[in-house]
């Protein structure tokens, strides 16, 4: 069975997806919003909005303002966290982890974590762009149906 025909096995309706994406390393996740975008469609997951912020550390601000809407069912984070000469990107990745899973638990709703780094080259980001942009995705997808099953009756 294809992961698309598991993901339609319980299906009652399509999530109603929210993206943020970081313009940080914007060659990088220019690209995988748009592979992300193509993923959601394939699924059958519209995205509703799609809110861009200056790097992966400025997303829960946005993550919030969108979980609280009520036609945004889940949310995918798309960025590229690349090392740099100090250990910044570290922090960054850590804390953006780390408050985005507490978001998810605090309104009850699927975020996914489609932030790549840290401790990557660009060319390593690059390699990423797809298996990123799709399970970012799929997480946040088939997260919501698991969330649906449960409550379900």
């Amino acid at each position: 069975m294809s992961e698309h025909q598991q993901v339609q096995e319980y299906k009652k309706s399509p999530p109603r997806l929210g993206f943020v994406v970081s313009q940080t390393n914007y060659d990088l996740t220019y690209l995988m919003k748009q592979r992300a975008l193509e993923h959601a469609h394939f699924l059958g997951a519209p995205v509703i909005k799609i809110v861009e912020v200056p790097g992966a550390f400025d997303m829960p601000l946005a993550i919030k303002a969108l979980l609280k809407q009520e036609d945004i069912d889940a949310v995918v984070t798309l960025g590229a966290v690349v090392k740099g000469e100090t250990d910044h990107d570290q922090v960054v990745a850590q804390h953006a982890a780390r408050k985005i899973m507490d978001l998810a638990l605090e309104f009850n709703k699927p975020v996914s974590l489609g932030v790549s780094g840290p401790g990557m080259t660009a060319m390593q980001a690059k390699a990423r762009i797809e298996s990123f942009a799709t399970k970012a995705v799929e997480a946040a997808v088939k997260t919501y149906y698991a969330i649906q099953k449960v409550e379900s009756p």
